[in-house]
């Protein structure tokens, strides 16, 4: 998806049509140089070709508008007024008051698209890096994956961080450079030359005149690749000048000492002794944009090959946790020519592994962090801990048990009785979990409330999302969803932006566990959108898949199908078992929505190609109880149930053995039967799960309206009317009014139910208000554009308006 494109596609077609009709129309198209106005001209002249011969339309495409004199053009627009001509102008700069539209950048889905395109079989992590790189523009993609070499393409370098010099826009960028006058050159040297220069600082500079520091500002561009790509550029006078203007006016500090440090003769290695100072000291406070710079610094003023290898694990590894993982893998391809000791390759493999935790195949991460485990094992026993909890985790992501187990058995090895706190937690932790997907209940809690009260204790994103988790495992709620929102407070205000991705699942999760449909949405939501800008795609399918999974447990089987759709292609690809399980759980509930209970068996017993995750299979068990039902199969029902009662059971959560008796009444008879939805119903009041209480109402008034109990089937169907209407669960709530009619009682349709908007339709209405179509209301969702267009029907008569103008107005 071209996200903005549609709208200047669609503002043209507008234009075309305007003059169809006979009258003028004109439009500016403006934005960077590369970013695809002369493909739109292009686009419009192929569109005025197929309008019927005849029709006398005539098209005025003005290209590079910000080069020319248009003064006769703009004195001439009042006289073609009513005229069959449309005008259309592309310009790097504004026109007069024309009408405009902004060509916006690519957004990085569709640029990764434009390069497998372009390069078909291009390296996933190589596509991500470029087109990081690229920031949108169209042309800089085509010249940088051009620009390729072998080494890059296999991995063994890092890839282009400036463009090629034989490049049209860099041959742009060059000669906008040359035409500064002196002033503007030695502002924007100053600005290249340190990345937190900026114009109102250049402003404050003396020997600086306004009118240079605003001629410099035009070509600040805050884009990486423009600014690595000007500083190549800029000759090595101005560089020089630029570091010693620096060096004298900047206080004492990092800053100050890599300037200095650039302009003095022979070693440097005092100066990078005291930037690794400074980075540490940055990375204690939680700046990791900082430390991450110092430390890259203080690695390239470095002489001796290993500890410069040093010093670029510690910037990658700030780079991953400010949440940039293509910055971390550019510095690591440095680090493996530097140093063949040993501890370097194996903290090199640390932080390549926790980088493909979040973005890359989660099994060769989990092998990469086993093996850094067991060689830093002897000399940082807190970094090997770390480094096994980390594999557990992407095992758990790839779904591969088999390797879980290999991974918590090395946990129970290494475990001791006088562990610190930290390593503790997290060697109990992967001890419970992988006892708790083998089904040994008993066995795993201990291990877990272990983890759950360190937990209380320690301070950390990490030790309170993985106590969250245990908590969860646990059954209780409160405790979980605490840790899990704590979790993601920790992350944020540690600098951790890597972690929050995480963070947000487990309080996706979390929220879904007591019912808190709409807590869980906006977690996910905010996961998904956190988690796309920090180049975490595996966390992106988490989260698309707990959206999915969410719309599916509501009834709303297009946007469930929908997101995961979207998702697919990146589980496939990489084997991310964890998603394809939740997935799969969704699919199959949709299989249930639509009368396919057969398929929804099917689905969940082949739920991904290369794993399936045991946690969220259990969490699956009582939908496949009623597919079981529904499909004639009660041994597979008796299997599935036998499961989730041990471990409701053992968990002690109202919320589960609530379940656990709606599915036992599922498979029971008579009175038995009857006793079972009785406590269910029972226990979802005391869970105060309101979607689970109203399905088990609807299910056990089925059951009683067969028996000839209408009065009481009626009574709960009413009830569960309600809370089905309530989490907008539209299937459900219209199922449960069949159920209504069915025991004899005349039911009106849906109606209006008030002027009162729902969550989902307060997000589509806001955005709409805002300005968006309908296609990138849907991209912003992960809805289908029906399913929007639907929405926005229902809006407006919820709200007796009829356009978005109106709703504008509404909502002000």
């Amino acid at each position: 998806m071209l996200r903005g494109r549609d709208r200047q596609r669609v503002a043209v077609d507008a234009v075309l049509d305007r003059a169809r009709s006979g009258r003028a129309g004109v439009l500016v198209l403006r934005g960077e140089a590369g970013s695809g106005k002369t493909s739109l001209l292009r686009a419009a002249r192929r569109a005025a070709a197929d309008f019927t011969p005849g029709s006398r339309l005539t098209l005025l495409c003005v290209d590079d508008a910000h080069r020319l004199d248009l003064g006769w053009l703009l004195d001439a627009l009042p006289e073609l007024e009513d005229e069959p001509v449309a005008v259309l102008i592309a310009s790097e700069e504004p026109v007069a008051d024309l009408p405009t539209a902004e060509v916006e950048p690519l957004d990085h889905a569709t640029s990764v698209r434009v390069l497998r395109d372009l390069v078909p079989g291009l390296p996933a992590e190589l596509a991500d890096d470029v087109a990081r790189t690229a920031g949108g523009n169209p042309l800089a993609l085509v010249e940088l994956v051009r620009s390729l070499t072998s080494a890059q393409l296999g991995g063994v370098e890092p890839p282009p961080w400036v463009l090629p010099p034989g490049g049209a826009l860099r041959a742009r960028l060059r000669a906008r450079l040359r035409a500064l006058t002196p002033g503007a050159r030695r502002a924007l040297a100053l600005a290249l030359v340190d990345d937190e220069v900026d114009v109102d600082a250049l402003v404050r500079v003396p020997a600086l005149a306004v009118a240079d520091v605003q001629e410099a500002g035009a070509l600040m561009d805050p884009r990486p690749v423009v600014r690595a790509t000007l500083l190549a550029e800029l000759p090595l006078a101005d560089r020089c000048a630029a570091h010693a203007a620096l060096a004298e006016a900047l206080p004492d500090g990092p800053r100050r000492t890599w300037h200095e440090a650039v302009l003095a003769p022979g070693a440097r290695d005092a100066q990078a002794d005291r930037l690794a100072t400074a980075a540490a000291a940055a990375r204690v406070r939680g700046d990791f944009a900082s430390a991450a710079r110092d430390h890259g610094r203080a690695a390239a003023l470095t002489t001796e090959a290993d500890t410069r290898a040093r010093r670029l694990l510690s910037a990658a590894a700030d780079h991953w946790r400010r949440g940039l993982p293509h910055r971390s893998r550019a510095v690591l391809r440095e680090v493996a020519p530097l140093s063949d000791h040993a501890e370097v390759r194996a903290l090199a493999d640390l932080v390549r592994g926790g980088v493909e935790v979040g973005a890359g195949p989660p099994d060769v991460a989990a092998r990469r962090l086993v093996r850094a485990a067991g060689e830093l094992l002897d000399r940082d026993r807190g970094l090997a801990v770390t480094a096994l909890g980390f594999a557990g985790e992407a095992a758990a992501v790839a779904g591969d048990h088999v390797l879980h187990d290999e991974v918590a058995r090395l946990a129970a090895a290494w475990r001791r009785p006088d562990e610190l706190p930290a390593a503790r937690l997290a060697l109990d932790h992967l001890i419970g979990t992988a006892a708790s997907y083998a089904g040994r209940h008993g066995d795993a809690a201990p291990a877990l409330r272990s983890v759950v009260d360190l937990a209380e204790r320690l301070p950390g994103a990490t030790a309170k999302i993985w106590g969250g988790h245990a908590a969860y495992v646990l059954g209780d709620a409160g405790r979980a969803h605490a840790l899990a929102d704590r979790g993601v407070g920790a992350a944020r205000e540690s600098g951790l932006v890597a972690l929050v991705p995480w963070a947000l699942g487990h309080r996706a999760l979390t929220a879904l566990m007591v019912d808190g449909h709409e807590a869980a949405l906006t977690a996910a939501f905010e996961g998904v959108h956190a988690a796309t800008a920090t180049g975490q795609h595996n966390a992106v399918a988490d989260h698309l898949m707990i959206l999915a999974l969410l719309a599916a447990l509501r009834g709303d089987a297009d946007t469930a199908l929908h997101r995961i759709d979207t998702a697919a292609d990146q589980v496939r690809r990489l084997g991310l078992g964890r998603s394809g399980t939740v997935g799969a759980w969704a699919s199959a509930c949709v299989d249930l929505v639509r009368d396919r209970p057969a398929d929804a068996l099917r689905r969940m017993r082949g739920a991904t190609v290369r794993g399936v995750h045991e946690g969220i299979k259990a969490l699956a068990s009582p939908d496949i109880v009623e597919a079981a039902v529904r499909s004639g199969r009660p041994d597979t029902a008796d299997r599935a149930l036998h499961r989730y009662e041990a471990w409701a059971r053992s968990t002690g959560a109202t919320s589960r053995l609530a379940v656990s008796h709606r599915c036992r009444a599922l498979v029971s008879a008579g009175a038995e039967a009857e006793e079972h939805f009785s406590e269910a119903v029972r226990l979802h009041h005391a869970a105060g799960t309101a979607l689970e209480l109203a399905k088990t109402e609807l299910f056990y008034a089925t059951r009683l309206r067969r028996g000839r109990k209408p009065r009481r089937a009626r009574e709960l169907l009413h009830d569960a009317v309600q809370h089905f209407e309530h989490y907008e669960a539209d299937h459900w709530a219209e199922r449960a009014r069949a159920e209504l009619r069915a025991t004899g009682e005349p039911v009106e349709p849906a109606g209006d139910r008030g002027a009162e908007l729902t969550p989902q339709q307060r997000q589509i209405a806001r955005l709409v208000a805002e300005g968006a179509t309908n296609r990138e209301v849907a991209a912003r969702l992960f809805l289908s554009r029906r399913t929007v267009e639907h929405h926005l029907r229902n809006i407006f008569t919820r709200l007796d308006i009829r356009s978005r103008v109106e709703l504008v107005k509404f909502l002000d």
